[in-house]
């Protein structure tokens, strides 16, 4: 999606007209369904004319400009593209990120700035701005089929802070910046000249119809699943390109690591961020890092089913870097024993670290997340707390705040909003939590919308519709059901598993249940079912499709969630459930409820659908549905 494209000759009309800012506006809220902020809008009339101005220096009539261009499987976009030849008859294409920042105070974390805004509100945190043109670069090589193909298409990448005045060896031009900035340029107030010569150089001979028509008519890629490429990672592989408030993630990280490491002070980050803003894939990447440092690292998580994915594709030799959350209990790990932790789906942590089988002198009272902070120099939770989905899980970032403040420390936090799941749109997050009742906000979702939601008339129907997307490709889909069936312990007398989801004529069995240690032919184990091939002849529940993606997912929505026609909303039954531990749970069980919708509702990347066994329920999703 773009929301603006011209020939550079009439681009050059609109800002001449000074009307410019406002076709943007009128194509955005047309595009997004919404108008754009005064903030938004305040920056396309401040730097637009300045991208102009270097338009007409450059004599650039022939060429194609796109601006906001979203980048693929990512809400993130970026503010300029030129396309076009230069005199060799290369075909080139030139990627701008405008920034208006007069003034910006570098942050004692490595490549993170404050940087004072125009409209008033608070200054904000940004990465140094060739990191982030960087992630923009490698993410549309990655993703754009077309820079694989003949002739080449070449990319040149760069910054242009346009009111910013630049000092050497100071700011955003410290020394330490030099390899970054040589690769990907920063361009500022004193460059019109520098940066309209460039652009002469790379696209004076036009043609930029053609470049802009193979770039938007290229093939992309299906979206990078992160367990596919874990092994890459691991062995530290340029393969997911961290953007935005990721890049900030990370050098928050790094600096507080190697603060702690000079003064041996504690340091405590949480990372949140919801469905797919990339919590999973920044965690590995500093782990990869910090393996290949030699620091003691360690990655904790207490979904089994996703540790068992990891060391299904790297191996048993690296799977010692990664460790349940029952690992770190004090009678068996020192103090600070590692430089490092990285608590991945830090909402999972539960009250204390014991377990059934654990030795009683192992035994403690001391809080799990106590534990947690206790093992290591410096800690980093990665969490969304909206995925809460067992009473005993008691993780949420203010509990994480609680237990470093009763030891002093100060909490670091990132927040991330750009997300690459769903298609990378943010409008399908956004309404899911207003249907689910998170917010008030009445949301409609889009027929335009790039995500595949689909409600399907019968489970049949959803389940023949993903075998098409499986058999395309393998591992790619998998169907999710709410735990409103029961789940029976023992094969059938048969030596099958028991189908215990049975709509109609539709029946399929559970994921294997924990106590059957060898499955039938055809079926694997619980902790397979997400990523062993199998696993598509079986229904999936929250607790093994928390933590992955896929990129269709089928949602199978049971009487736990139903219309309330009398308050127009969903309410929930625990009746419906066969749950055993959220029948425990009374008082939470309603948000527990939502909160696993929401999580299954945005496993997928490309596509979710769902069935509704309540028919009133059904036709209230409709009814929010353009």
């Amino acid at each position: 999606m773009l929301i603006y494209n011209n020939i550079t000759s009439e681009f050059l009309k609109d800002v001449r007209y000074n009307s410019i800012a406002d076709r943007m506006k009128e194509n955005f809220t047309f595009q997004i369904g919404r108008e754009p902020g005064e903030s938004e809008y305040n920056s396309w009339q401040n730097s637009l004319s300045r991208v102009g101005d270097l338009i007409e220096y450059a004599e650039l009539n022939n060429n194609m400009i796109v601006l906001e261009y979203e980048v693929p499987y990512n809400n993130g976009r970026v503010d300029c593209l030129l396309f076009g030849k230069d005199e060799d008859n290369n075909s080139n294409i030139v990627l701008i990120e405008l920034k208006q920042w007069t003034k910006i105070e570098p942050l004692e974390d490595e490549g993170n700035f404050l940087v004072e805004t125009y409209t008033g509100h608070a200054n904000r945190r940004v990465s140094h701005p060739s990191q982030q043109i960087k992630g923009y670069s490698n993410h549309l090589l990655s993703f754009v089929s077309e820079f694989e193909n003949k002739p080449e298409l070449l990319l040149f990448s760069c910054s242009y802070c346009h009111n910013y005045n630049k000092v050497d060896n100071i700011g955003l031009f410290d020394p330490i910046y030099s390899n970054l900035i040589k690769d990907y340029p920063i361009y500022t107030k004193q460059d019109v000249k520098i940066l309209g010569d460039k652009l002469r150089g790379l696209l004076s001979a036009g043609d930029g119809i053609e470049i802009f028509n193979r770039f938007m008519q290229s093939k992309i890629k299906p979206s990078k699943k992160l367990l596919d490429n874990v092994l890459n990672i691991i062995e530290n592989k340029q393969v997911f390109s961290l953007l935005n408030e990721q890049i900030i993630a990370k050098n928050l990280i790094w600096s507080r690591v190697r603060k702690s490491l000079k003064t041996n002070k504690k340091n405590v980050i949480i990372v949140q961020g919801g469905p797919g803003t990339g919590k999973s894939v920044i965690a590995l990447n500093v782990l990869a890092e910090a393996a290949k440092r030699n620091l003691n690292v360690l990655h904790g998580c207490k979904s089994k089913p996703f540790r068992e994915g990891l060391t299904d594709l790297i191996g048993r030799d690296d799977s010692a870097l990664f460790t349940s959350l029952y690992s770190f209990n004090p009678n068996r790990i020192k103090e600070n024993q590692l430089d490092l932790l990285l608590v991945d789906e830090a909402h999972r942590i539960e009250k204390n670290g014991n377990y059934q089988f654990m030795n009683a002198m192992d035994r403690t009272d001391m809080p799990q997340v106590d534990q947690l902070i206790r093992s290591a120099k410096t800690c980093v939770f990665f969490i969304d707390d909206k995925q809460n989905v067992r009473s005993q899980e008691i993780g949420n970032s203010e509990l994480i705040r609680k237990s470093a403040n009763k030891l002093g420390i100060i909490t670091k936090e990132v927040k991330l909003e750009s997300q690459f799941r769903c298609m990378g749109s943010n409008d399908y997050l956004l309404w899911l939590d207003s249907i689910l009742g998170y917010t008030e906000e009445k949301r409609i979702l889009r027929k335009n919308e790039i995500f595949d939601f689909r409600i399907f008339d019968s489970p049949s129907k959803l389940y023949q519709e993903l075998t098409k997307k499986e058999k395309l490709k393998q591992n790619s889909a998998r169907l999710t059901a709410g735990f409103c069936w029961p789940w029976s312990k023992k094969l059938n007398g048969q030596g099958e598993l028991v189908k215990d989801i049975k709509i109609g004529d539709f029946e399929m069995p559970w994921e294997t249940h924990g106590d059957i240690t060898r499955p039938p032919n055809g079926y694997v184990k619980w902790y397979e079912w997400a990523f062993k091939p199998e696993g598509f002849k079986q229904v999936g529940c929250i607790y093994t499709a928390q933590g992955f993606e896929f990129e269709y997912v089928g949602v199978i929505i049971g009487n736990d969630l139903i219309y309330n026609p009398l308050i127009n909303k969903l309410n929930t039954d625990i009746s419906a459930t066969q749950d055993p531990t959220l029948k425990r749970g009374k008082e939470t069980f309603d948000l527990h409820v939502r909160n696993i919708y929401r999580t299954l509702l945005s496993r997928g990347m490309i596509g979710c659908y769902v069935y509704f066994v309540d028919k009133e329920t059904e036709n209230y999703f409709k009814s929010r549905i353009e």
